[in-house]
């Protein structure tokens, strides 16, 4: 399960996530992708990792553009997971 992380603790670590606009404690990124294949890719390879560390986001796609969303249900909040998962995704991104 994990413990809950306070906003600031994560976003020292996530720097270029923003707070969600919906009143939950979850941050939000956007990508965009050169087509639909690499954002495909991209997607796939966050599916594995997710699977592997039992965290699974909330995503949304269409066409070139993931719209990603992290949070802790369990903790109705921010964990460690969100971190391992937000810089997994972030280094995927860079690459």
């Amino acid at each position: 399960m994990g413990c809950k992380l306070s906003l600031k603790e994560v976003m020292l670590k996530l720097g270029s996530w923003e707070l969600t606009k919906d009143g939950r404690e979850a941050l939000v990124k956007e990508f965009k992708f050169s087509d639909f294949k690499a954002a495909f890719s991209f997607m796939t390879s966050i599916a594995l990792k997710s699977e592997e560390i039992a965290h699974h986001p909330e995503w949304f796609n269409v066409y070139n553009k993931v719209k990603i969303t992290l949070t802790t249900h369990d903790v109705k909040g921010l964990s460690e997971k969100d971190i391992t998962l937000g810089q997994f995704i972030d280094n995927q991104y860079e690459k």
